[in-house]
C-alpha cells in the first residue's frame, strides 16, 4: 500500500511512495493547466514509476478525453477507480469519482460532484477546473447563466488561491466572458506574467482583447508569443484562429484564409477534434458570410474530417458547427438526419440547451440556401438562448453575425442597425463599423 508521503502543488497529499512519481504528476497538472505539450507524457511517467498512482491514471484519462479517445479514457478511469478504492484517501476517492463522471459524459452528476468536492477540498484545483472555460462542465450544461456561474465559482474560492498563476488566468477569463472585461483582462495579465509558457492564459487574454476591441494588441500578442508555442500544443490552432478573426476585422480575407490553410485545416492541425471542427467551420462560415470566396474543397475536407469524429448528434455546440458544414456543402441528408436526432432528444426532455439548438441549425441551412429572410425569422427569436450551446462569446457571435448579414440582405436595415449599435456600444469593431455604414 502506498503512503501519502507527498503532496501536489496546492498542498494536498498524494498516495504514492515515489517522490519521482509525485513530481511527474505535479508537472503533468501544470502542463495540463497551461495547455502545454508534455502533459500526457508526464502523467505516463508517473504511472510507470507507480502503477498504483490513481490520480496520475485519472489525469492521463482526462488528456485522452481532450483528443476524443473515449474508450481509452473510460478504461483508465475504471483503473483509477479500482486503485483508489483499495488505497486512496477520502479526498482522492472523491477526486477520481468526479473526474470519472466527467469523462463518462455524465455532466449533471459531475457538476454536483464538483460542487460538493470543492466545499470540502477547495484547493483541489484539478476538480475546480472542470466547470471552468468555454468547453467546461458549466458551458456544456445547457445553462443560460454559465458565464455568471463560472465567475461566481471563482469568487467563492479566490481566497484559497491568492496569486496562483492558474487561478488568476481562469478567474480573469471568467470575468471577461461575464462582461467584466477590464477587470478580467487585468487579472489574466497578472497570471500570464507569472507563467508565460501558458497557452490558456494567452488564449484568455486574446478573448479579453476581442471583447474590448483591441485588434492590434491581439495581433501583436500572437506574433510575439505564438512562435514559442509548439504547433502540437492543444491551443496552437485556436490561438491562430483568433488572429484570423483579427484579420477579418480589417477585411483581410487573404490573411485569414492563409491562416486557415497553413494552421487550421484538418490535414495540418494537431488540435483535438472539437477544436478542429469548431475552428474550421466557424472561420470558413465567417469568410463566406462576410462575402469572401471559400474554395469548395475546404468545406468538403472539413466536413469529411468532422463526420469521422462526430457522426452522431451529441453536444449542442458540436451540432451547431456540424450544421454549418452540412449547410455550406449542401449536405441536406446529413443535416436532416442530425436534426431528427436533435429534435427527438428535445421531445424526450434530454436536450438541456433547449429548442434554440435545432432552430439555429435550420437557420444556418436557410442562410446557406440563400433564404436570408427565413434565416432571420428563425434566428431572432432564439438569439438570447444561443448562450446555452456553450463555447465562448467570440465563438457564439457567429450566430448574431449571420443574423445581421441576413437582415442586411433582406433590406431590414433598421433591425440590423439596432444589433450593430448595441455591439458597437460594447466594443469598437472595425468590421461592425463597416457593416453599420452599409446599413445606414
Amino acid at each position: 500500500m502506498n503512503s501519502a508521503a507527498h503532496h501536489d502543488r496546492y498542498g494536498l497529499p498524494l498516495s504514492t511512495s515515489s517522490a519521482e512519481a509525485a513530481e511527474a504528476y505535479r508537472e503533468g497538472v501544470d502542463l495540463m493547466f497551461s495547455a502545454w505539450t508534455g502533459a500526457a507524457e508526464a502523467f505516463e511517467r508517473a504511472i510507470t514509476l507507480d502503477p498504483d498512482f490513481a490520480l496520475a491514471q485519472i489525469g492521463r484519462a482526462r488528456i485522452h478525453v481532450f483528443y476524443q479517445q473515449g474508450d481509452v479514457a473510460r478504461a483508465k478511469a475504471a483503473t483509477a477507480r479500482d486503485i483508489v478504492a483499495r488505497h486512496g484517501t477520502l479526498r482522492e476517492r472523491s477526486h477520481v469519482e468526479t473526474l470519472a463522471l466527467a469523462i463518462e459524459g455524465r455532466g449533471d452528476a459531475a457538476i454536483a460532484s464538483v460542487l460538493g468536492h470543492v466545499e470540502d477540498w477547495p484547493r483541489d484545483a484539478v476538480v475546480l477546473s472542470l466547470p471552468l472555460g468555454a468547453f467546461g462542465l458549466f458551458a456544456f450544461s445547457g445553462m443560460a447563466d454559465h458565464d455568471q456561474a463560472r465567475q461566481d465559482l471563482c469568487e467563492r474560492y479566490a481566497s484559497h488561491y491568492g496569486d496562483d498563476w492558474w487561478f488568476l488566468s481562469s478567474y480573469g477569463w471568467a470575468m471577461t466572458e461575464n462582461g467584466a472585461v477590464a477587470r478580467g483582462r487585468a487579472m489574466t495579465e497578472r497570471g500570464f506574467a507569472m507563467r508565460r509558457d501558458n497557452a490558456h492564459a494567452a488564449h484568455a487574454l486574446l478573448h479579453a482583447m476581442f471583447e474590448d476591441g483591441s485588434v492590434d494588441d491581439a495581433d501583436a500578442l500572437v506574433e510575439e508569443w505564438a512562435p514559442g508555442y509548439d504547433r502540437d500544443g492543444i491551443l496552437y490552432g485556436h490561438i491562430l484562429w483568433h488572429q484570423a478573426l483579427g484579420a477579418l476585422e480589417r477585411d483581410d480575407a487573404a490573411k485569414a484564409l492563409a491562416i486557415y490553410r497553413n494552421v487550421l485545416a484538418p490535414q495540418v492541425n494537431a488540435a483535438p477534434p472539437l477544436n478542429v471542427v469548431s475552428d474550421c467551420s466557424a472561420l470558413l462560415w465567417r469568410l463566406s458570410a462576410y462575402g469572401h470566396a471559400v474554395p469548395g474543397e475546404l468545406w468538403r475536407e472539413a466536413e469529411d474530417y468532422a463526420k469521422r469524429y462526430f457522426p452522431k448528434s451529441g453536444l449542442p455546440f458540436v451540432d451547431v458547427h456540424m450544421a454549418l458544414l452540412a449547410a455550406a456543402t449542401g449536405d441536406n441528408t446529413a443535416l436532416e438526419a442530425r436534426l431528427r436526432a436533435i429534435e427527438q432528444r428535445l421531445s424526450d426532455g434530454k436536450l438541456a440547451a433547449g429548442p434554440a439548438v435545432p432552430q439555429i441549425c435550420r437557420a444556418m441551412q436557410a442562410f446557406a440556401a440563400g433564404d436570408a429572410r427565413g434565416c432571420a425569422t428563425l434566428l431572432e427569436p432564439v438569439l438570447d438562448d444561443v448562450v446555452r450551446i456553450g463555447g465562448s462569446h467570440a465563438q457564439r457571435e457567429i450566430v448574431e453575425d449571420t443574423l445581421i448579414v441576413a437582415l442586411i440582405r433582406t433590406g431590414d436595415l433598421p433591425r440590423a442597425r439596432e444589433f450593430l449599435d448595441r455591439r458597437l456600444h460594447r466594443r469598437p469593431s472595425p468590421r461592425d463599423v463597416r457593416w453599420r455604414a452599409a446599413a445606414a
